[in-house]
Formats: C-alpha cells, sequence, structure tokens
C-alpha cells in the first residue's frame, strides 16, 4: 500500500448573519472531530450492547493570528459568541470540493467563548477558538 503525503491549506470561510468571512489566511491550525451521539437500543435476548446514531455531534477548534479593526479576527469572533448561529465552511485544501478535497459545512455551531487578548512579549498572539453544536454535512461533489 502506498503512502499518500498531505500538505494541508485549508479554507476556512466564516458566516456570521448576512456576512461571510474568508479567514484562510488568519489561522493556522483547523480541527473538525464530528459524530453522533450513541444511543442505546439493546433489547432483551442481546449478548452484547447494541447502539443507534442520534443527533450529530461537532467540534471545531482553530488558532486564528489575532487582529484587531473593524473585520478583523478580534471583532469577527466577537460577533459570534453566545449566538449559535454561525456557519463554517472548511475544506483542507482550496475551494474546489472532491473525494481528495472534501468540503464539511458547519450549520448553527456555536463560539460559547474566547480570548480577545493573548498577549506575550516576542510573540505572535493567537487565540484557539472552539466552535461546538449544530449540524454537519460532507460534500465531495464539484459545484
Amino acid at each position: 500500500m502506498a503512502t499518500t503525503t498531505f500538505l494541508s491549506n485549508a479554507t476556512i470561510n466564516l458566516t456570521q448573519g448576512a456576512t461571510t468571512t474568508d479567514l484562510s489566511d488568519q489561522a493556522n491550525q483547523c480541527t473538525i472531530t464530528i459524530g453522533n451521539d450513541p444511543l442505546e437500543i439493546t433489547a432483551f435476548g442481546d449478548t452484547g450492547h447494541r447502539m443507534a446514531p442520534g443527533l450529530q455531534s461537532v467540534d471545531v477548534s482553530i488558532t486564528f493570528f489575532l487582529s484587531y479593526g473593524a473585520s478583523e479576527v478580534e471583532a469577527i469572533l466577537a460577533s459570534c459568541v453566545g449566538l449559535g448561529t454561525t456557519t463554517l465552511v472548511i475544506s483542507p485544501s482550496g475551494t474546489t470540493e472532491s473525494a481528495s478535497n472534501p468540503e464539511y459545512t458547519i450549520a448553527n455551531c456555536m463560539l460559547a467563548d474566547f480570548t480577545p487578548i493573548n498577549s506575550t512579549v516576542g510573540e505572535m498572539a493567537t487565540v484557539t477558538a472552539n466552535f461546538t453544536s449544530g449540524t454537519w454535512v460532507r460534500d465531495v461533489t464539484a459545484p
């Protein structure tokens, strides 16, 4: 079996209200964890636990370089805190969906909190934003 090397260059688009912002050039780390809540359906006579998928679960962690001002990272994240109406569209490399570049759309996710000031002398200021909840869809078809 051949090994494939993947060099990431994620695209990250965040929509809050009617405003969509491409934050790809403001981030250097992105992780998406998807799944479903497990629901027990074990019945009499079963010899082991049986499970069925429940509601979707999703967690997104993105590390951004902090920047301040209108339409900058701090202002955009501050506008998302506690709303539960943010949409993220994330692909591992570019915006053309394919089997080797799946696009994930996470709708109605929430940024519960974030650290708007994170400063250390001599270092780039970053913030990790953790979005949770909502629904996810995986797309591999080109538009």
